[in-house]
């Protein structure tokens, strides 16, 4: 008998799929979808296939798997990956990672779990982007749950507790791996820092053994680094809006931000696993208190996914005309500064009072990167 207490935020189970997969095949937005995903075959063709879908892993197979290779080819000059043979394919892990784009970073990591031979992961999948009924059949239909942020302290400690319980149980009696991001919400300062709220949230499924709470979970720190940050001009602008005013998300914001992350070129894509934290590691803060025990492990969360950060030459090129500076000339070519310099110039098109704070803080998301070799290993 299937565990009903999820039933609100849990993806969709393999026979809710042929249904989901009906309502997506007759979805007005599915010509443009099938146009990019099944470039050249016929729309009926490609609604029969997506009609006949039964399983979660034939629609993983026949609609994300091509869904990726497509962004790879039109916007990805490389995609490398490594520390994944660290995986071991009949284990389940907690995957946290860095967040730089809203559907790629666990796209991507499904892809390669996919083609590699190992089972995917669930993906966590914030409320605030199931705005439509074929998001939610195509999210669900992918392994993605949902998770609630925002509302009053009562509220958000339920559903904190709520998700915690949900992930423990995925991964120890479902037997699915999560990938869950490091913060609530993408990093917009490239500036990539674990929420300490997120490993008490971690914990407060198993409250009195917090480190049982979280080697059981089998806790894999993942990095991904794009060379041409996804939405970098758009989070820039929001940067900007935040300095002067409260920054309230305009209608339709999370789509365009998808769908600009999924069309932008990004370059060299790199991810990297990380060693899964033993219990020997957490047991390191043993005698701490429960608050100092979460921040201790946050701190190791960061150094392990910062550490692992691939810089490009557009990392080493922002630190320099940031700081104005020639310190990492010798890490990038005057041509692959000039292809920098006309991404900036393009922040030239839009009407703002203080266009220096604008170029710095577009700069910034590059730059940060850079000084991750400031962080301390103690």
């Amino acid at each position: 008998m299937r565990d009903t207490r999820f039933d609100d935020i849990r993806p969709y189970y393999d026979e809710e799929i042929p249904a989901a997969m009906r309502r997506i095949a007759a979805s007005e937005f599915f010509p443009l979808l099938a146009t990019y995903v099944f470039p050249g075959e016929e729309l009926e063709s490609v609604r029969r296939r997506v009609s006949g879908i039964t399983t979660i892993r034939e629609f993983q197979g026949e609609v994300m798997k091509p869904v990726n290779e497509q962004v790879i080819a039109r916007s990805i000059t490389s995609f490398t990956h490594e520390g994944l043979e660290r995986l071991d394919p009949n284990q389940r892990y907690l995957f946290v990672s860095n967040h730089r784009d809203i559907m790629l970073d666990a796209s991507l990591l499904q892809y390669l779990l996919f083609v590699n031979g190992h089972e995917t992961s669930e993906i966590t999948f914030g409320a605030n982007l199931m705005s439509s009924p074929l998001v939610i059949d195509i999210g669900k239909s992918n392994k993605m749950f949902r998770i609630e942020r925002g509302g009053n302290m009562k509220d958000f400690y339920r559903s904190s507790l709520h998700c915690s319980e949900y992930i423990r149980h995925t991964i120890t009696e479902k037997r699915q791996s999560v990938w869950i991001a490091q913060r609530n919400g993408r990093t917009k300062d490239g500036n990539d820092l674990t929420d300490q709220g997120i490993v008490k949230m971690f914990c407060m499924s198993k409250p009195f053994d917090k480190i049982e709470a979280l080697a059981e979970l089998h806790i894999v720190p993942l990095t991904i680094s794009y060379e041409w940050e996804p939405c970098d001009i758009l989070k820039a602008l929001e940067l900007y809006e935040s300095r002067f005013t409260r920054y309230t998300k305009k209608p339709g914001e999370d789509l365009n931000s998808i769908l600009t992350g999924i069309m932008q070129p990004k370059g060299a894509v790199h991810m990297a696993f990380g060693p899964c934290l033993d219990e020997e590691q957490l047991r390191r803060y043993d005698g701490c208190t429960h608050n100092e025990y979460h921040r201790q492990v946050t701190r190791l969360l960061d150094r392990a996914i910062r550490s692992r950060y691939r810089r490009t030459p557009n990392n080493y090129i922002a630190h320099d005309l940031l700081y104005g500076q020639r310190r990492h000339a010798d890490r990038y070519t005057p041509a692959q500064k000039e292809a920098f310099l006309d991404r900036l110039g393009e922040l030239s098109r839009f009407d703002v009072a203080d266009g220096d704070l604008l170029r710095d803080l577009f700069l910034g998301i590059y730059a940060s990167p850079v000084d991750y070799d400031n962080d301390t290993n103690d």
